[in-house]
């Protein structure tokens, strides 16, 4: 018992210790304030209405009109019922953000290490280099909130993992269930991909080793304890993953039936994103020295040397004022790798990677093999197409490949496994079972080779002319001069941070070698080493994300200012859409105080992408008509943006006296430019073969109009002297959307390609249009039945384990 009270103040005094260290990083939270995320700031003008409804109604809508048109809130931070991960989720996440992820990133990472029969202080200060790892800290920054939540729990699902191939059945079925429930409740299914192409690794690499050991009974023992664990905690996700799936396949992420390009070429047929698309972000294979060296190719697209800058020097010797000079040198562009834009570089460290090939030289057994393994294919990978031979293979043939874009972001694998072989290193260099020469034989070599790379880019600099993508366009904003400044800028960090790579290097070879010659003691090492580590992590990690970059919530919260055109705007009561020209597809700003054609997600609805490819683009003024924007959004000669009305806009529904039948989607989208959409409305009867009427009598006391509204129930009045059509300037979406004449409950089908189009007899009649998503109500049947029996085993299987425990006691 004694020992168990010790455990649990270690345990308790460790995660106080990290809750420190995170507020201590991110202190701005303690005044109130929060980090200023691009990416948060437009979440927040795509959620606008969401978060509008919840407040007045306390009911989700799980539909918005606020941005593309309309589109489920699904990934939109949507609540489902039954949902009691997201409430752990939320005990878990009780610091002020980003504070939470980065002490999760500690937490997640610890109870990896403990699992693993690491001790508590190796395994606080992997916990460090984990949670410090730059692109880590990077992510946080610019916003890609899901990102972090999803990275931070890796670990511990790792953790569970090698418990149940450690025999801890029970246990190790718990935690891999937990962990992996609140894996996927974090909603950034590419980071548990990614994450899973590991765990193949992992279990390849131990049945190769249980082969050799005879013993494949307790492999597959595991493996299943695995399945039905993975299995629990996907179930109790069940709402979140299907109502995705759903989604998923009505977005860009889903296959397209069309076979034609806008300019009217073959289509190449394709499931999931273009290849194009997938590896646009792609590692150099040279720039992934910078997990070593981090701006080795110049660290970002925006870069603050201040006064330290070449540019700075030249500009002002130019006559410049030095507070434009340093203005200007306080945002260098000097990245010149392979990928558009960079925040930061994905440094790992140099210590860990120094670290990382002494446990080559020390660790033994399989866990040295998958560490190396899942290092050696996330580094591949993250290659994407200058690695063409591995990458185009996984686009063609491995699952699920193809539905994520920026293979970069695989390299969340080995940021997971270089910190953890560099904390076996040092267990290693603890244990008592190596000598002290193979210890100092294998400390000198992983020196020779970490200084051998330094010295090796050294003098490799001058095979580098250190030019950019945007070169040209730099060139043309600055001129040849501050160009040729930014390229030695570019240079001088190269050989700055290669220098300081070497230093930490050698401070941290010297710290173990006086370690090994017991020169220090092992906490007095320890402690050194965690301060080490830090300041080289945390040194870089201020580069990207500081105190500078926090403001007031109140600024957050309300992320973009009204205008006078978003006022002018705004006096309209009615319902319709704006269109600003300036955004595009992509920008929430519109969202925010409008409903938009526009907004900003990874995962748009396909429909609303190919109108915009084939038609909006193209200036087919008709599909922003048959869209209801009433107000376009241009920018005059002075550059300031101003609204004009749109006199044609179609209005919220309008009958139509002829249907036009095609036979294929292609013929549906081509045809939006040279039909008449006021009085004609085009259909796929290959889709809807039900609908057999084409022409009907539409006279000019004909009415529809919109009487009530809500995000998720509009309610039309219809007045016809005829039986006719009516067409709805919302898109049409299949799986939820359900149309009531007069209380009952009727079919309706699709028209122009993307919107709701509903047959109304003559008369007089009320319309409604509900979103009812059946599968919110099935997965939250499933969601709340595996959480009931995860809770049942988890009781059943501690009682059972914790009199088994007395019992043995007793015995002994």
């Amino acid at each position: 018992m004694k020992g168990v009270f010790k455990s649990f103040f270690t345990h308790f005094f460790t995660i106080t210790f990290f809750m420190v260290v995170a507020l201590a990083y991110f202190h701005p939270v303690l005044q109130g304030k929060v980090i200023f995320q691009s990416d948060i700031m437009q979440y927040t003008g795509m959620a606008k209405e969401q978060n509008d409804f919840r407040k007045s109604y306390d009911e989700e809508p799980y539909w918005t009109n606020g941005a593309f048109g309309g589109m489920p809130t699904y990934q939109l931070g949507a609540n489902y019922p039954n949902n009691y991960i997201k409430k752990i989720d939320k005990v878990l996440r009780f610091l002020p953000r980003p504070a939470d992820y980065l002490f999760l990133y500690f937490l997640g990472f610890y109870i990896l290490l403990s699992c693993m029969k690491i001790d508590y202080k190796l395994a606080v200060v992997g916990a460090l280099a984990f949670g410090f790892s730059t692109y880590l800290i990077i992510i946080l920054g610019v916003g890609h909130n899901a990102k972090a939540h999803a990275i931070a729990y890796l670990p511990a699902i790792l953790g569970g993992i090698l418990l149940s191939f450690r025999k801890k059945y029970f246990w190790g079925f718990v935690l891999t269930a937990l962990a992996m429930a609140l894996e996927i409740n974090a909603n950034h299914y590419q980071m548990t991909y990614y994450f899973m192409l590991l765990v193949l690794v992992v279990g390849l690499v131990v049945l190769i080793d249980s082969i050799k050991k005879k013993a494949l009974l307790s492999y597959f023992k595991a493996v299943g304890v695995l399945f039905m664990a993975v299995l629990l905690g996907i179930a109790v996700n069940a709402t979140a993953l299907m109502a995705t799936k759903e989604y998923a396949d009505w977005s860009t992420r889903g296959t397209s039936e069309l076979t034609v390009n806008p300019d009217g070429s073959p289509k190449v047929s394709a499931q999931g994103l273009s290849r194009d698309y997938i590896t646009e972000y792609s590692y150099g294979l040279a720039e992934s020295l910078n997990l070593f060296v981090p701006r080795l190719f110049g660290g970002s697209n925006n870069e603050d040397l201040g006064t330290k800058s070449k540019a700075y020097d030249y500009l002002t010797e130019q006559g410049v004022p030095r507070s434009k000079a340093l203005e200007f040198a306080s945002g260098l562009p000097l990245y010149w790798g392979s990928q558009p834009i960079v925040a930061g570089p994905a440094y790992v460290g140099a210590i860990l990677v120094f670290l990382f090939i002494l446990g080559l030289f020390l660790v033994k057994g399989r866990t040295k093999w998958w560490l190396l393994g899942g290092v050696i294919l996330s580094l591949m990978l993250s290659w994407g197409k200058n690695f063409g031979l591995l990458t185009d293979f996984m686009i063609d043939y491995f699952p699920l490949y193809n539905k994520f874009r920026a293979v970069s972001s695989i390299q969340i694998v080995l940021e997971l496994c270089v910190p953890i072989l560099g904390v076996l290193a040092i267990a290693e260099l603890l244990n008592s079972r190596w000598s002290r020469e193979e210890k100092l034989k294998a400390l000198k070599l992983s020196f020779f080779i970490c200084a051998a790379i330094g010295v090796g880019l050294l003098l490799a600099k001058g095979i580098f002319n250190f030019n950019g993508l945007n070169d040209e366009v730099y060139q043309r904003y600055f001129g040849d001069e501050v160009l040729t400044m930014i390229k030695r800028d570019r240079e001088a960090v190269y050989i700055n941070d290669t220098l300081r790579s070497l230093v930490f290097v050698l401070l941290t070879a010297v710290l173990l070698w006086f370690f090994i010659k017991d020169k220090i003691k092992e906490r007095i090492m320890l402690v050194f080493l965690a301060v080490l580590i830090c300041v080289d992590l945390v040194g870089v990690a201020l580069r990207y994300v500081d105190q500078d970059d926090f403001v007031s919530k109140r600024r957050m919260n309300q992320p973009f200012q009204i205008s006078n055109t978003d006022k002018q705007i705004l006096e309209d009561t009615t319902v319709y859409r704006v269109y600003d020209t300036s955004e595009g597809l992509n920008g929430a700003r519109t969202s925010y105080f409008h409903k938009s054609i526009g907004g900003y997600h990874a995962a748009k609805p396909a429909v609303i992408q190919d109108l915009f490819d084939y038609h909006i683009y193209r200036n087919n003024r008709q599909v922003l008509n048959m869209l209801n924007v009433k107000y376009v959004i241009q920018q005059n000669e002075e550059g300031q943006k101003v609204a004009s009305i749109n006199p044609e806009a179609q209005g919220n529904a309008w009958f139509v006296d002829l249907l036009l039948p095609v036979r294929t989607a292609d013929e549906e989208i081509m045809a939006l430019d040279s039909v008449n959409l006021d009085s004609e409305a085009v259909f796929n009867r290959s889709d809807f073969p039900l609908v057999n009427q084409f022409r009907y009598e539409v006279d000019s006391t004909s009415m529809v109009r919109l009487v009530n509204y809500q995000p998720n129930q509009l309610e039309y009045r219809s007045e016809n002297d005829h039986e006719g059509v009516v067409v709805f300037s919302e898109l049409y979406y299949p799986l939820g959307w359900n149309a009531y004449l007069d209380g009952k409950k009727v079919s309706h089908f699709r028209v122009n390609y993307g919107l709701r189009a509903l047959e109304v007899p003559s008369g007089n009649h009320k319309i409604k249009f509900k979103f009812e998503p059946e599968v919110i109500a099935r997965g939250s049947m499933i969601t709340n039945i595996s959480s009931i029996l995860f809770a049942v085993i988890l009781l059943g299987g501690g009682f059972f384990t914790f009199f088994k425990s007395r019992k043995k006691q007793r015995e002994e």
